[in-house]
């Protein structure tokens, strides 16, 4: 049982998407993860005053590209949309955002 969680640990990737509110930002982001077979785990989005910033765990271990392609991907067609996505491991997350 401990091994199984320790997989399912090792797949999970907090993205965050960050930027000036638009209409579709959600559509575009959760339909690029389906595209791929990432499977959302949670969501979390708010807009402050006219920034949206949108936070996910996601599970990629049916993920039909490597973490560092979707990456790639997602950020190239964020900046023609005018916003940040970030998408990273969630050892290293939780290792950078340490307090």
């Amino acid at each position: 049982m401990n091994n199984n969680h320790n997989n399912e640990k090792s797949n999970r990737v907090i993205v965050t998407v960050i930027g000036k509110d638009q209409i579709g930002i959600i559509a575009w982001v959760t339909g690029r993860l389906a595209e791929y077979s990432v499977n959302i785990l949670d969501i979390s989005q708010t807009i402050l005053q006219d920034f949206f910033t949108m936070m996910m765990v996601v599970d990629m271990s049916q993920s039909s590209i490597s973490l560092g392609e979707l990456s790639k991907r997602l950020d190239q067609e964020a900046q023609k949309r005018g916003l940040k996505v970030s998408a990273q491991h969630e050892d290293v997350f939780t290792f950078m955002h340490r307090i």
